[in-house]
């Protein structure tokens, strides 16, 4: 039979069967088959993905939490400030002291080359995200700052004296963090829920995680004692030169610590904004690179990475405008130059992070927000502005034009 043939009769074969509803045998059984393998390869391969994707989750949850330093400090806290209780919102509030260490020791942390180990904390900021989950402040507590530092405690649980009039920063050489936290609560009545310490290495990590901050550099700076040599101009840091710019003291502005404060706190909105809001979290590598980078240089008591996600992402809902940086108000010492005093007005600040309330618009004087960073400053620098960067007669203050611009904040 020619295969026009076969083919006519297989057609009739077809049509006699599905007139009398019954199945035509040979190729009409085996096609379900097919697709029903096919089906389970599909199937097969989606799990597959499914378990690999899962264990690529789970190794790096692992492996982000084996870089996590977690040292509990509660045994070395004494005399804590009750937390007051608030019904401000869902959540609690929350109160966490982030101090940035100059250890030497440590791959990548003696940066200029000094002898001898042990650390000191140039930075301390205490960051408030609120019950509600609406807004956030980070206070800058300058190094400077003399203060009657009370009596703390080692790992031992033997005291370490406290001294009058001593330097806000001593407390971290001579007992570490717990020593600065004891400082901070015993000083401010706050009770603080967690704490951060942050290196050298890591900081500078960070920013290479997420390809440089952008920032504006108004003069050159140049400090051969600490190798520090940054051209001016505005473009995009990273690697030694970031970290070279937030430790700058002595070479840019006025040479105060003040100004550095004002600078890394510029430089840490830009940090947020970058994360938050420019792609970090939907840029895989980046975003492992950060949580990589950040996680192994921390030492904190947050004993996972899930709890230092979920405050992240507190921070992430409240939006960029609503995460601000201030500095407690002080005075420059008349007793002892270049050495600052917390002014009275330090109480009221103090006073709204217990009840969890916002900052007032006093309170807000000078405030840089993780929102736009290079023009994201409001308030005047002295004062005098009326949160829109002008004097009031609509023209721009020529003060707050030039501590903007000495912070790194460029219209």
């Amino acid at each position: 039979m020619s295969d026009d043939a076969e083919q006519a009769a297989e057609a009739d074969a077809s049509a006699t069967t599905a007139g009398n509803g019954t199945r035509r045998g040979g190729k009409r059984r085996g096609r379900p088959k097919a697709r029903h393998t096919v089906a389970k390869v599909v199937l097969a391969s989606l799990v597959t993905v499914g378990m690999v994707t899962g264990l690529g989750v789970v190794y790096l949850y692992r492996h982000f939490n084996d870089n996590l330093d977690v040292v509990n400090l509660e045994g070395q806290m004494k005399g804590r400030p009750d937390k007051k209780d608030v019904d401000t919102g869902p959540k609690e509030p929350l109160n966490i002291l982030v101090m940035g260490s100059d250890t030497r020791d440590g791959e990548g942390n003696n940066i200029d080359n000094l002898t001898g180990g042990g650390e000191r904390s140039d930075t301390t900021i205490m960051f408030h995200l609120s019950a509600n989950r609406e807004f956030a402040y980070g206070i800058s507590i300058p190094r400077d700052t003399l203060v009657d530092r009370p009596d703390c405690y080692d790992k031992n649980g033997d005291v370490i004296p406290g001294e009058e009039n001593a330097m806000w920063n001593e407390a971290f050489s001579l007992g570490g963090p717990a020593c600065t936290m004891q400082q901070f609560e015993q000083l401010t009545g706050i009770r603080l829920d967690h704490y951060v310490v942050l290196d050298f290495a890591g900081f500078q990590d960070m920013v290479d995680a997420i390809d440089g901050v952008e920032v504006c550099i108004p003069e050159d700076i140049s400090d051969p004692a600490h190798g520090i040599n940054i051209p001016a101009g505005t473009r995009e840091i990273e690697g030694k030169e970031a970290l070279n710019y937030v430790r700058a003291r002595y070479t840019l502005g006025d040479g105060s610590d003040i100004g550095r404060i004002k600078r890394q706190q510029a430089f840490i909105a830009a940090m947020a904004n970058k994360v938050l809001a420019r792609g970090t979290l939907a840029r895989f590598d980046r975003l492992v690179g950060f949580l990589d980078a950040a996680t192994k240089s921390l030492q904190t008591d947050f004993d996972s990475i899930f709890k230092i996600g979920r405050v992240g992402i507190g921070f992430k809902n409240i939006g960029l405008d609503n995460i601000k940086f201030v500095t407690v108000p002080f005075k420059y010492s008349e007793e002892q130059p270049g050495r600052v005093e917390w002014l009275p007005e330090a109480k009221q600040l103090w006073k709204k992070v217990i009840n969890d309330e916002p900052l007032s618009r006093r309170q807000l004087d000078g405030v840089i927000t993780a929102k736009d960073p290079l023009g994201g400053s409001q308030g005047g620098g002295n004062g005098s502005g009326n949160g829109n960067g002008d004097n009031g007669g609509g023209q721009p203050d020529p003060d707050e034009a030039a501590e903007r611009e000495a912070a790194g904040l460029c219209a």
